[in-house]
């Protein structure tokens, strides 16, 4: 795992030398083939990369450069503009918070993103050829005098420069009273789940006047409120089930079979707590800030601030792997309260074969763990990594003992520099980093040679 880490080189970063609040990342997507990759930010904005095809004569051509199958800017398009609630009299802001493909269906892709209050569904196509030799319109599309028109042709499709299209097909709207952290696409095809911090509605793909309402947790009473749902998803394979986190750091996962209304869970998931080691912060640090199932949809993957957990369905006592992200900050906990850090929320992702997950940190910094070890390596995407063939360097922070040339001390983080959005390619051993306003790309080039050669 370490060497694998060390030894990964570079396979394309987007870098941009200013930084204004519109083009934070807030979120990074692979579809379903990982062929294409999606960002959304706080300007509403997406951009859509592509990765390029390569043949077996560009792979020996490129040989040892390490650029074959980079991933270009395939298409931008604006999403979401800002908006006004004016019965509530507040602003609605064009950040896309979650985007999430469909399985492809036909030649077109298709994908949902969504505000705090709005989710639409964009279809993206090509075009490559142009229809010619109208009879009733000339070749700038005007309307031709009818006098001249003496004979009849049959029009022709003739190549062009490729085009790519993006059009919205549906608008889902007035669905949520409360801001939209969560969507989830089931693996039937037709439905989707959308959470927001009290609520979650399912809704079918072709219909966006109405929803379903599954999880309802607001009290008659809201100063009764205890707890707010943080993420949802659907099971990969089951369409029947889905799970939600809550700010109380407790999973629970839903069976639609056993009622339309999934106020009642099938299973909770909660870690007992510790009397000894209770503080001021231990709720707010224990609040889960993602959740994932596996490829295999046995296992699931949270987040809270300062771990990230693997829960077995089968077992609802407690994970059954416990990760320590940054233990060095809970002696800083005061601090990052009183500058609000410690409400980052950090996202998670599983490898391909779920045998590795990766998470984000500060300074930077993001962490994977291979669970077969249990051992975790800390990876920084920089500036210097985005060079040619640059390779990731393995990072430490400096707690105690021997101080090693080059470690972080705990007062030299950068609490400005956080990872929070990242994605893995479903098939390989790609990941896409978002600091700030920049993507990075990264390719585990050691086990692509490896298993080539195999």
């Amino acid at each position: 795992m370490g060497e694998d880490a060390e030894n990964s080189k570079l396979n394309h970063s987007f870098l941009r030398d200013y930084v204004t609040e519109a083009d934070v990342i807030s979120t990074v997507e692979f579809n379903h083939t990982g062929d294409l990759l999606a960002t959304g930010d706080k300007g509403g904005r997406v951009v859509i990369f592509q990765r390029e095809t390569e043949s077996k004569g560009e792979v020996e051509e490129v040989g040892e450069t390490g650029e074959s199958g980079e991933y270009n800017v395939y298409s931008t398009f604006q999403s979401h503009e800002p908006d006004f609630d004016y019965l509530k009299s507040l602003e609605i802001e064009e950040k896309i918070n979650k985007i999430r493909w469909l399985p492809r269906q036909n030649a077109a892709h298709f994908l949902l993103s969504t505000n705090d209050k709005t989710i639409k569904l964009w279809k993206v196509s090509e075009r490559d050829k142009r229809p010619e030799g109208y009879n009733l319109k000339d070749e700038e599309g005007r309307m031709k005098d009818m006098s001249t028109v003496t004979s009849l042709q049959v029009p022709v499709l003739k190549p062009t420069d490729l085009m790519v299209e993006v059009r919205p097909r549906r608008v889902f709207s007035n669905g949520h009273t409360y801001h939209v952290n969560s969507i989830s696409v089931n693996s039937d095809g037709e439905t989707y789940l959308s959470a927001d911090d009290l609520r979650i509605n399912m809704w079918h793909l072709g219909i966006t006047d109405r929803s379903f309402n599954i999880v309802d947790i607001k009290p008659a009473n809201m100063e009764e409120l205890t707890e707010v749902i943080t993420a949802a998803e659907f099971h990969p394979h089951h369409c029947h089930l889905l799970v939600y986190s809550s700010s109380k750091g407790t999973l629970r996962l839903c069976d639609m079979r056993a009622s339309a209304l999934c106020d009642h869970h099938a299973k909770l998931f909660e870690e007992p707590e510790d009397p000894g080691s209770r503080s001021f912060f231990s709720e707010i640090v224990s609040s889960v800030s993602d959740v994932k199932f596996s490829h295999s949809g046995r296992y699931l993957l949270t987040r809270d601030y300062l771990t990230a957990k693997v829960w077995d369905l089968h077992m609802e006592k407690g994970p059954v792997e416990t990760y320590q992200v940054h233990e060095y900050l809970r002696s800083k906990l005061c601090s990052l309260y009183e500058n609000d850090c410690i409400f980052d929320k950090f996202e998670c992702v599983w490898n391909s074969s779920d045998s590795v997950i990766m998470t984000g940190a500060y300074n930077s910094f993001f962490r994977m763990f291979d669970r077969e070890t249990g051992r975790g390596v800390t990876l920084e995407a920089w500036r210097e990594t985005s060079k040619p063939r640059a390779v990731l360097r393995t990072r430490r922070v400096y707690t105690g003992g021997k101080r090693r040339r080059g470690d972080v001390g705990v007062d030299s983080l950068d609490f400005t520099k956080k990872i929070l959005h990242m994605a893995w390619h479903p098939e390989e051993n790609i990941i896409a980093i978002a600091a700030t306003n920049n993507l990075y790309i990264f390719q585990d080039r050691v086990n692509t040679e490896t298993q080539g050669q195999d």
